[in-house]
């Protein structure tokens, strides 16, 4: 006996310590129908992206009367706000909801992961570090760690409690531990026998089986769905729609610099042409190309739009009635990089310290700054090849206008030298002017000249008069 106690108590505790995976789930068991079983992923960053995918694919799983629901996850994390919707998706999903953790589930990650029904995990995989964190990888003011336990110790409990009968003693014990799900974002939390106070819990595979946070290990999608009990079973997969994949493509940050190059050379081209013609054309639809995919995924409001437009608006007001370049034509500046700027940024970021707030707006304006001024370098290049090159004889005027055939270039006006007359507009430092009764296009010599003004015409120098207040 004594010998049993020394070799075989020992050898218990050894056992217990392993990891202990969960049996089949009882809500598939006896089930003769074929279990439909329906797989999507969630292998990116999650994002607006991410949670359109999971709101289509539940909305499909309904549709198809689906039994079980099955997340590929692999993902070291993304936005808050997403994560949290997808959350809330699963939660009040009908449908069971299983997670295969086909390697991470750190972050935003792990909350949507503890969120399923059933964890699984392949060997290997890593479950945690849920910390808020800005793109610099800082740790963010208590007040997102706050909300962020909050969120992943509501999502450990809503699993329930496990009932546990020795004897004639009940208790009831946390399915998921929601201490463990806020040590996994506070450091300063210690859960005894798993961390101590300085590093935020990560699971391995073993150490989430062992602690509840993971049913099982699983190496593919067939095994995790063997691991539960289901046999007869029929496996859908969402594939993502032409119009994601135009979306992704659309909103990739080089495509996106492209759009602003093409943008400010379809506006500087159509300034140097009258009417309407292809250079505005191509102009409208970047703006539209680099708008309308960052509205729908939320990135782009209203209100930044709206600067966008008011802001090229402004330029055309500046160029056309008012001569010369002010305060319009650079308000108008200012409105269309702002408007580019914010729209490359995700509207959470305001909400957010304002050192990471400041640090992302300026990569942003930077690249919107670099495109615009590496656009207007070859648009200006290009508009000289143009204008000598003869391959664009069709749609660039290519005629020379000799003196010889009667062809003059401008009127002489130099008998107006010494004259006086009145500003019919404002002088900045270009406008019109009135001489005896005449309109002349005018340059002030000192400062501005405001309408109404009386002037005189100081001096005549290659087809422009020069005049100043007298």
């Amino acid at each position: 006996m004594k010998k049993f106690l020394w070799i075989g108590l020992p050898l218990l505790l050894l056992i217990m310590s392993f990891a202990i995976e969960r049996g089949p789930d009882s809500r598939f068991k006896d089930v003769k129908k074929k279990i439909l079983v329906y797989v999507f992923n969630i292998n990116k960053e999650i994002g607006p992206g991410m949670l359109r995918v999971t709101q289509q694919s539940f909305s499909e799983a309904r549709s198809m009367k689906a039994d079980l629901v099955l997340i590929r996850m692999n993902t070291y994390g993304g936005l808050l706000d997403a994560a949290d919707s997808i959350r809330t998706i699963l939660l009040n999903s009908e449908i069971p909801v299983y997670v295969f953790i086909d390697n991470n589930a750190a972050s935003a990650g792990a909350l949507i992961s503890i969120a399923a029904d059933r964890i699984y995990m392949r060997e290997g995989g890593n479950i945690g570090a849920a910390t808020v964190v800005n793109q610099t990888g800082e740790a963010l003011p208590d007040k997102y760690q706050s909300f962020m336990r909050s969120m992943m110790r509501s999502t450990a409990e809503s699993h329930g409690k496990d009932t546990i009968i020795r004897g004639l003693d009940t208790t009831f014990v946390w399915k998921r531990n929601p201490q463990i799900a806020e040590g996994m974002v506070d450091p300063t939390i210690v859960v005894k026998g798993i961390d101590d106070s300085t590093k935020v819990i990560t699971f391995t595979t073993e150490e989430a089986i062992k602690n509840g946070y993971c049913e099982g290990k699983a190496s593919n999608v067939h095994e995790v769905i063997s691991k539960a009990g289901i046999s007869n079973y029929e496996v859908k997969e969402y594939k993502l729609t032409n119009f994601e994949l135009i979306m992704a493509f659309l909103l990739n940050p080089y495509f996106r610099s492209i759009l602003i190059m093409l943008i400010i050379a379809g506006i500087y081209f159509e300034l140097q042409t009258p009417g309407i013609g292809f250079a505005l054309i191509v102009a409208a639809s970047a703006a539209v190309l680099y708008f309308a995919p960052a509205y729908l995924e939320g990135l782009a409001e209203h209100w930044e739009i709206a600067l966008f437009v008011i802001g090229l608006v402004l330029i055309v007001v500046e160029i056309f009635a008012f001569p010369g370049f002010g305060v319009t034509g650079i308000t108008g500046i200012v409105f269309v990089v702002t408007g580019l700027t914010l729209s490359l940024l995700n509207n959470i970021v305001f909400e957010l310290d304002f050192k990471f707030a400041m640090l992302q707006i300026f990569r942003a304006l930077f690249v919107v700054l670099f495109s615009m001024l590496f656009s207007l370098l070859i648009s200006i290049y290009l508009s000289g090849k143009i204008i000598k090159s003869n391959r664009f004889n069709m749609i660039a005027l290519q005629a020379d206008q000799k003196s010889s055939d009667g062809y003059v270039g401008v009127a002489d006006n130099s008998f107006v030298i010494g004259k006086e007359g009145i500003s019919l507009t404002i002088l900045r430092p270009s406008g019109k002017v009135d001489i005896d009764g005449e309109m002349f296009d005018a340059v002030s010599e000192i400062g501005y000249i405001n309408p109404g003004q009386k002037v005189k015409v100081t001096r005549y120098e290659t087809g422009q008069i020069y005049v100043m207040k007298v």
